[in-house]
Parts: C-alpha cells; structure tokens; sequence
C-alpha cells in the first residue's frame, strides 16, 4: 500500500478514536457541570436586616390573639402567586405572650410555661407585614410518635404542563427515640399537595423512605433546600451524623423535573457518577472532618455558579456561618470560605439552619435566617418562655462576590 494510503487510513482511523472517546466522555461525565461563567463566590458583605426582625418581634409579642406563632425554628418561606409570603416553621409555641417585666423581674417578654408547642406552623405575610397564623399545627403526625417538619416548599404546576398551579410542601417524618436522637430519629420524605389560594392540605405522598437504613446516622431526608434551573428541581438534603458526634454531615441531591415534586416515580438521585431512580444517593459534599453540612443548609444561584450555606463544622458550628461554591448541583464543591458570625442574643443559645430567602431577594443582595435556641435540652422551654424573643430568626442581608 503506498505511504500516502496508509498515512490517510491512519488519519481516518485516529479521527475516528477521538469522536468515539469523546462520544464516550460525553455519555460519563456528570451532568449540569455550569456555564463558562461560573467562578468561585464567596460573602463580601453582611449586616442585619432590622425590618425584618423587627417584624417577627412586633407579631410575635401581639397579645390579641392567643393561637397566632409566638415563636420556632426551622424557618422556610415561599411566595405564593398571589404575592403573598408563607413562612414555614418546624416546632413552635403558640399562647399568649405578656409584656416585661417577666415573673424574674427581666426586660423580657414572656410566655407561661404551659403555652402549647406545635411540631408546625404556618404564618402568611402580605405587603412585608406578618398577618396571620393558619390553624396549627397544618400537617398532622403520621402516626403516634411521630410528627411532620415542613422544610422547603414551591409552586408548581399540579401536573406537568397544565395551568393550574398547587403548593408543594417538603416534610421531613421524624419518631421519637432515646438519646442521642433527642429531636428525633429520622424517618422519611414526604411531599404535601396544597391548593391554592386557599392552603388547604389535600394529600401527602411518602417519596423517599429510611427506616430500612439500619444505621439511623446514615439515614437522608431530602428538601432543606430547593434550586430550579434548566426545567428541574434540584432537591438538597443531608444525614444525622451530627446528632452521633460527628463534626459535619454530608450533603446528598435529587432532582425531578418541573412540577413532579409530588410524584415518587420521578425522583432521581445523585448516585456518584449519574441520576437514576431508585437508588442509593451518594453524598455530594462531606469527608466526615472538616468538609459537610449542619443538620440543615440552603443553596441558592448567583449567576452561573450554586452557593451553599450553612453552620461552619467544629466549635464554630454554634456560632458561623460558611459557604461552599460549586458549577453544579453535584460540585464539586469548593471550600468552606470564610464564614461570618451570627449575632446571638444573651445566653448559652447557638445557631443553627441558615436559609436564604429568595422571593425577599434582588438587587444584588441575599436575605438569610438562622433560627437560635438554647443549647440545653434540659430547662430548655422554661428558658424560651422566659425570654420569648430567643426562640425565633434572626434575618441578615448579604452581598456575594468573587472570592479571591
């Protein structure tokens, strides 16, 4: 065969290698690895934002009413399509809430110790001003011993492609147990279907289940943070290895495509190297150490690049909050970046669940909470009644920008 034949054979044979290993990069590679302008972001800025807090105070200590949210934690928000805000809580007190001095002669607001507590709550914001608390607790425990934490929560279509819109409410199942599962052993992922625009709960699917995971620790409960993007909802979650001594948790993510919230079969998981049904997510972020996640966390889109908030791991976990960066759902996640410290009130109180708050965003500047409560279990509620204004968020306004 003359050299110049087998010159060309070679040349087609090599162009042909090339589009078959890059056919082949392009089936394995992950997924939604980010736009070409996505770069590493960090917090540049941050203060408190006064009106918000200060609204969650004047609400909380009116007296006129004795079965509107005195206070909780756990706090997610949503706008609704008629542009109000509903902000959902996780344990909360209700009552009557009186005016200082307290019965220990303090400058506090108080409630009395027997003011009920719920395992959740709803409180509907219209025009910036807190209005109303919708019947408590709204989603029912699903079995003695058991009860429903609402965590992040979106509109949607109630099918795929149709107009009418419902409220999908993510919640986590959670039983009782013995320690070190004082605020519950986790059990599931349930999506509850409300209507609009009257809130009511018409159904409650169960879209991720636990209890066969032997090791509670290990278990994931999904939606302490949404993310859309691309005609998905990118669904963030953790496990408990915090509540056994751990210093961080891990990080998981699912997804499901525009308005499948609450349909099961729709859910995929992040198993390490692609999305699929029905299998065993692998944590996106956490090496056990110093890289992880609280017990809960927010993500939020700045441009082309996802931020992740949460409580620094180690001894400052009580106290900061820091930051992860990544091109993608799946990260790789760079950091942490330097945290900034919450402002905390008076006593042996820490922070915990930062959440940004989207719908209260623009302008370049992020609203984020982090709700507080006293770090002993034991006394714990005579404490949050003796001083009512502990147990509720506190609201900070950020700036991103690049980290250098």
């Amino acid at each position: 065969m003359p050299r110049s034949a087998v010159a060309g054979r070679w040349t087609w044979i090599s162009l042909l290698l090339v589009l078959v290993l890059g056919a082949v990069l392009l089936t394995t590679l992950p997924e939604d690895r980010g736009d070409d302008d996505c770069s590493a972001r960090t917090v540049r800025a941050w203060g408190a934002d006064s009106r918000l807090n200060s609204e969650f105070s004047r609400y909380g200590d009116d007296a006129s009413r004795a079965d509107d949210w005195t206070g909780g934690d756990g706090t997610h928000s949503v706008r609704l399509p008629d542009g109000r805000v509903l902000w959902l809580f996780s344990d909360t007190y209700l009552g009557q809430v009186y005016g200082p001095p307290n019965p220990f002669g303090e400058s506090y607001a108080w409630r009395d110790t027997s003011a009920p507590m719920v395992r959740n709550s709803a409180v509907v914001m219209r025009d910036g001003r807190l209005e109303s608390t919708l019947p408590a607790p709204l989603f029912a425990d699903p079995a003695p011993g058991q009860w429903r934490w609402p965590v992040a929560a979106r509109v949607e279509p109630r099918r795929p492609g149709t107009e009418e819109k419902v409220l999908r409410v993510v919640l986590w199942v959670r039983a009782a147990g013995p320690a070190p599962w004082i605020y519950g052993v986790p059990i599931a992922t349930e999506v509850a279907t409300l209507s609009l625009p009257d809130l009511r709960v018409e159904s409650t699917v169960k879209v991720f289940d636990q209890p066969l995971v032997a090791d509670p620790s290990q278990r994931v409960l999904f939606g302490t943070t949404l993310v859309e993007e691309g005609g998905w909802t990118y669904v963030f979650g953790g496990d408990d290895r915090q509540a056994v001594s751990r210093p961080v948790s891990r990080a998981y993510a699912a997804r499901v495509p525009e308005g499948g919230l609450g349909d099961p079969a729709a859910w995929e998981y992040w198993d390490g190297e692609e999305w699929a049904a029905g299998v065993r997510p692998r944590a996106v972020l956490g090496d056990g150490q110093r890289k992880g996640v609280g017990s809960a966390f927010s993500v939020v889109r700045d441009g082309s690049t996802y931020v992740l908030f949460t409580m620094a791991g180690g001894g400052d976990g009580l106290t900061t909050v820091t930051s992860y960066w990544a091109c993608s759902p799946t990260g790789p996640w760079h950091g942490p970046g330097k945290g900034f410290r919450a402002d905390l009130p008076d006593g042996d109180v820490a922070a915990y669940n930062p959440q940004v708050h989207p719908e209260l965003s623009g302008d370049g500047r992020l609203v984020l909470s982090y709700d507080v409560n006293w770090l002993e279990t034991n006394g714990a509620a005579a404490q949050l009644s003796r001083n009512v204004a502990l147990y509720r968020p506190r609201f900070v306004t950020l700036r991103l920008g690049p980290a250098r």
